[in-house]
């Protein structure tokens, strides 16, 4: 029998994997999520991998979900007159409103942040691209930051600002962001994540944007400021707020600073699963697949861990989008993840055993869970779904066994490709005699050779169709 991978792999598209010979190639490597980065090319360039990412799925009889990321706030220096300066440790450097945005030097640059010098107070830290280069705030006037360099190094064009511990006060929602929405609707895609978040209500703000442009797509968070981990009460709003969280690691990590960000990523991995959230880990995990074929050592057990973790998904950024090669990263990841399923960790749960449940198809679902684990003759769980929720907390669990989303419509058969270790199975409940159903529901694993004769499958659905959040009923049924 199969073995199926259980934890979902995101692979952002981009120069390198926009031909639809790439993007096939992805989709039979293993792509469950394609992410469209809002930061790089038009409408017409995400229409069109779009486009192409659904022919691919429907030629391979695949269910690969579509994820737009906002840009968010672009908190950036601006440009250099030579394009590139060395700043030396101990030199003074200036970031001003006022200078002219295409003659910065190794003294002085213009910054496309106004907001910084309100924002930043002396002794503060400034980090410059990804932290290669720190800043030490000496002073803050009208409309300049005086700074020193306390780690030097080449700087370019646009690079990124972040202030040590948070603490920059831009809008996670941009005009662009806003008019990117609307493209996200246009296109149908299934996720939209936010960048830089930092409350609840930003999330709740992109949600209320998101409806209002006809889309229903689920809202994922990114948590990539310091105040969305400065406790476990900022953190849980943005969850809660949320469909699903990303460890977006770069901007996370330059704000946190390195040491702390394993600790961090655990934590948010944990509080999402116990919140019955998904959560995405992202950010270099196989950054030197951009230029190599196989990745490092350390790369392997990077992704490995996050999989023990019980991540739902893992993500390639660069390496996808414009790496030499991207197919091979995809597969790589694939490996890994399911050389690290194999540990039994990924499949004994502790989940909210001292808890109790708020939902009746939470409480199904969960005990659906709890049976499957305990009765070893159970080879399948199949969920008879509306919108999803059901099969998503039920993914909550750790479990070797796959989790079948049973349901008539292609937006939750495409959403549940994130969910870890659900699957996709096209079916309409209210096209069979309710006497014949539970026979025809298991037929289908029958035939795909997913189950046989003499093996048990675990059936929830609920009384009445068409209504999210109905399942009500739980049964367990042997295989003839």
């Amino acid at each position: 029998m199969t073995v199926l991978r259980r934890t979902k792999i995101v692979a952002t598209l981009g120069p390198a994997t926009s031909s639809p010979e790439r993007i096939e190639a992805l989709v039979r490597a293993g792509m469950d999520v394609a992410r469209l980065n809002f930061s790089h090319g038009s409408a017409d360039d995400h229409r069109e991998r779009a486009q192409r990412v659904r022919e691919a799925a429907a030629k391979y009889g695949r269910f690969v979900a579509l994820m737009g990321d906002l840009q968010g706030p672009k908190i950036r220096i601006a440009r250099f007159a030579q394009d590139k300066v060395t700043l030396k440790v101990g030199a003074a450097f200036t970031l001003s409103n006022s200078h002219p945005h295409d003659a910065g030097n190794a003294d002085i640059v213009g910054i496309e942040y106004p907001e910084l010098v309100h924002d930043c107070r002396p002794g503060d830290e400034l980090l410059l691209d990804d932290g290669r280069v720190v800043l030490r705030v000496d002073s803050v006037g009208a409309d300049c930051v005086h700074t020193t360099v306390t780690i030097g190094g080449p700087l370019s064009n646009n690079k990124g600002i972040n202030r040590r511990g948070g603490g920059l006060s831009a809008p996670s929602l941009t005009d662009k962001d806003r008019a990117d929405i609307k493209i996200v609707a246009d296109l149908q895609l299934d996720y939209v994540a936010v960048s830089f978040p930092r409350y609840g209500s930003d999330i709740d703000q992109a949600r209320a944007l998101v409806r209002a442009a006809g889309s229903q797509a689920w809202i994922i968070a990114k948590i990539e400021r310091a105040e969305a981990v400065a406790d476990d009460e900022a953190l849980d709003s943005l969850i809660r707020a949320s469909d699903g969280v990303m460890v977006a690691r770069g901007d996370l990590g330059v704000e946190v600073g390195d040491a702390e960000l394993v600790g961090i990523q655990k934590r948010i991995i944990q509080h999402a699963r116990t919140l019955d959230k998904m959560v995405i880990t992202a950010t270099q995990m196989m950054e030197s697949m951009i230029s190599s074929p196989l990745p490092t050592r350390a790369e392997v057990s990077d992704v490995a861990n996050a999989v023990l973790d019980y991540t739902d998904a893992v993500m390639l950024s660069a390496e996808s989008a414009s790496g030499q090669y991207p197919i091979e990263a995809v597969e790589a990841m694939a490996r890994v993840c399911l050389g690290a399923e194999k540990n039994p960790s990924t499949t004994h749960s502790h989940h909210r055993l001292e808890e109790t449940f708020s939902r009746c198809d939470e409480t199904i679902a969960l005990a659906a869970m709890y049976a499957a684990n305990h009765f070893r003759s159970v080879k399948a769980v199949i969920a008879m779904t509306e919108s999803g929720h059901t099969p998503l907390i039920m993914s909550r669990i750790r479990s070797g066994i796959p989790i079948y989303c049973y349901s008539p419509h292609p937006a939750t058969q495409n959403r549940v490709a994130l969910f870890r270790g659900v699957y996709t199975v096209p079916f309409d409940p209210a096209a069979y005699d309710p006497a014949q159903l539970s026979d025809a529901a298991i037929e289908e694993l029958k035939q795909r050779g997913l189950v046989q004769a003499g093996d048990w499958v675990i059936l929830t659905k609920g009384d009445v169709y068409r209504d999210s959040g109905g399942t009500n009923g739980m049964k367990i049924l042997p295989v003839q």
